[in-house]
């Protein structure tokens, strides 16, 4: 396997009144070009901050990131970002959100006609031809995340980093969203790193998905590999005997994990009474 993108022993601790807080606990991880990942856990298991690494915006305490060999420690075009929220403005033409990130790119490099066919493109590549000078409050939230994804695409990374993008959408847009994103992670082979908490959309889209454990100091808990051939149609794997056995492997991981932590929790709380009783009486003493 060659390796295009590698996590090496990351760490990352955050300041606190009591001292530092370790966030994440040495994560490993060797991702080829091409591939489609997808960080799975439960709430605070530190899915986002793994990505924020990737894209440069935190640095990590201990370890680091390389991609193609080099040193990420800062953000970089290579590296765009799709978040839950499409994060467009507001007083901008879809046309003209994607316009703004193929000029910071691209402004040297490509003709205005260039970079005019560029950003129809991409615009093209997720259907929104037909609303390019639409605004976003004219268009619905599905179509906006559209140009959140185009607006990345156009910059031409080498690595497309997804904090939940679909998220916030209801359930038939997001499946119409899933589908498209498979559609362009076929045509154009992208490195792709996805947040979701959803576990069906992670079984369907990805090629291997990685699995963290709860945190404080969350780690790489396992790593699942996703091996249905591709194209997926989602309809016909709802009733795949290997698509539901990889689902189960993936809930069984999260809810053993949640049991793991509720049963800590639990016992946690017994002994903090245990130390709170009155001298020479149990917690439990009439």
């Amino acid at each position: 396997m060659n390796t295009y993108l590698q996590l090496s022993e990351v760490s990352i601790d955050f300041p606190t009144p009591k001292g530092p807080f370790r966030a994440l606990d040495k994560i490993n991880l060797d991702i080829v070009k091409g591939e489609f990942v997808s960080l799975i856990g439960h709430s605070g298991c530190g899915k986002s901050t793994v990505l924020n690494i990737v894209a440069g915006l935190h640095q990590a305490t201990y370890g680091g990131v390389l991609l193609e060999g080099r040193e990420v420690n800062s953000p970089g075009a290579e590296r765009a970002v799709v978040f839950q929220n499409h994060s467009l403005l507001p007083w901008l033409t879809a046309y003209e959100n994607v316009e703004l990130a193929v000029k910071q790119v691209f402004k040297r490099t490509k003709s205005k006609a260039e970079m005019r066919a560029w950003i129809e493109h991409n615009l093209e590549l997720v259907h929104m031809t037909h609303a390019m000078d639409k605004r976003p409050d004219e268009i619905s939230g599905g179509m906006k995340q559209r140009v959140g994804i185009a607006r990345a695409l156009a910059m031409e990374p080498k690595v497309l980093l997804m904090d939940e993008p679909f998220g916030a959408l209801d359930a038939l847009t997001r499946a119409h969203l899933q589908d498209s994103l498979m559609e362009i992670h076929r045509d154009l082979g992208n490195t792709v790193i996805m947040i979701t908490h959803d576990v069906d959309e992670a079984v369907l889209l990805s090629d291997r998905i990685v699995m963290m454990t709860n945190g404080p100091a969350a780690t790489v808990g396992e790593i699942l590999a996703i091996d249905l051939p591709r194209p997926r149609q989602r309809v016909e794997l709802s009733d795949d005997a290997h698509y539901n056995h990889l689902r189960h492997e993936v809930l069984a991981f999260l809810y053993e994990r949640q049991r793991k932590v509720e049963d800590f929790s639990a016992a946690k709380k017994a002994r903090d009474r245990a130390t709170d009783a009155p001298s020479g009486r149990s917690a439990c003493a009439v």
